[in-house]
């Protein structure tokens, strides 16, 4: 069962938010200020899949609950949920270890919806998944996916995806990229790279543009391009 940790020093946005949570078929507990939400944490972290901490609350605002939650569990997603719409908030949020942000007055309906989406990516990376845009990785069943067709790649090729994937956003050096996927002893050309990336672009289809060429240096894998 999924459970979810609503922290919220307002009682009627603290019901509204854990009756459409519960209609969604989810657990749901309520902490009404900072310290009964550091008292929760403290008990049940382990079991809470999910949290949603208001920013302004009394004894401990948001941002202290969350620097909490970071000093012991790295993983577990937490949605700040406050009326402050300034740019930096936001950022220094995400700066702290936020997942997601939603600004007062809301949808119920949408704050519904980014948790069954946070939901469905913590099953998928426990599950092996990893997803971005139309491509999917299954490490378990070392399964590539384009648009749900299972894509064919050699296991030199299936290597050079994973080393991408593990190293997203990072421009990565021909040479470093030969190292890590055939390993030092090996005698062959820099091209073998491009080579392959080549190969890996053309039958990812539309997700090859998600490798980008780092020009005279490169390659970097950029994720969601489709």
């Amino acid at each position: 069962m999924f459970t979810i940790l609503i922290a919220d020093d307002e009682e009627r946005i603290r019901r509204l938010v854990s009756d459409f949570l519960r209609r969604d078929g989810y657990t749901v507990l309520q902490a009404a200020d900072g310290g009964q939400a550091m008292e929760l944490i403290d008990q049940r972290l382990n079991t809470i899949d999910l949290i949603i901490l208001d920013v302004m609350m009394p004894v401990y605002d948001g941002w202290s609950v969350l620097r909490h939650i970071r000093s012991k569990n790295k993983e577990v997603p937490v949605m700040m949920l406050t009326a402050r719409t300034e740019e930096n908030d936001e950022v220094f949020g995400f700066d702290l270890g936020a997942d997601d942000y939603i600004t007062k007055p809301f949808s119920p309906i949408v704050l519904s919806a980014r948790v069954r989406a946070i939901e469905k990516r913590r099953h998928q990376r426990d599950e092996g998944i990893f997803q971005s845009g139309a491509l999917s990785i299954n490490e378990v069943r070392r399964e590539v996916c384009v648009d749900g067709k299972t894509v064919d790649l050699t296991p030199k090729e299936y290597e050079l995806l994973i080393y991408f994937k593990n190293n997203q956003n990072i421009a990565a050096s021909r040479e470093n990229i030969l190292n890590a996927v055939w390993g030092y002893d090996y005698f062959g050309d820099l091209r073998t790279v491009d080579t392959h990336v080549k190969k890996l672009r053309a039958k990812l289809g539309p997700c090859g543009t998600m490798i980008e060429t780092v020009r005279g240096f490169g390659y970097r894998f950029e994720g969601d391009k489709t």
